[in-house]
């Protein structure tokens, strides 16, 4: 593939989708315990807003839904990251979901970041995240001005301690 024209500016991810089996279930969850507010019921399914960020989620449950459950191994949706301000605030989140009785891994330390997994009512896989203070500050760069390719990847091996073997395209 060639290149053209300039690729168009992507601003981020403004919205989600999931398919669920029960809504009702689904809308206690993430109004309940994450604190979105639903803002539209149009019956197959439902449109919540997290106020404080703006992300929009819709739950979606058609009549004619196959059902079965969430397999991240299904070509498909693997996970739903969701952002957190500082490792602080994952820890207020582990504290919430036992409070709620939602299943959750501890917090994992990785090389990018810090990580809480938990499921929704459907098993749909979910995670808070917070990058490092190094991937943090690597991320600022990155955003502040044009990065080569090749030093994206070379960031990243390095941080990640692959730099040996990160994919050279």
């Amino acid at each position: 593939m060639t290149q053209e024209s300039a690729t168009p500016e992507f601003a981020g991810v403004d919205h989600a989708a999931l398919a669920v089996t029960d809504l009702a279930a689904s809308e206690r969850f993430y109004t309940g315990v994450l604190g979105f507010t639903t803002v539209l019921d149009f019956g197959a399914g439902l449109l919540l807003v997290h106020k404080r960020t703006g992300f929009t989620l819709g739950l979606m449950c058609p009549p004619d839904a196959a059902g079965g459950s969430f397999d991240h191994r299904v070509t498909g949706l693997d996970h739903l990251g969701l952002a957190a301000g500082s490792r602080e605030e994952l820890e207020g989140w582990q504290r919430r979901f036992e409070e709620f009785g939602v299943e959750h891994t501890s917090i994992r330390d990785e090389p990018l970041g810090f990580h809480l997994h938990f499921r929704d009512p459907d098993g749909i896989a979910l995670e808070f995240y917070t990058p490092s203070p190094v991937y943090a500050a690597a991320l600022a760069d990155l955003r502040s001005r044009d990065v080569p390719d090749d030093e994206v990847r070379a960031l990243a091996g390095s941080l990640l301690g692959l730099s040996d073997i990160v994919a050279e395209r």
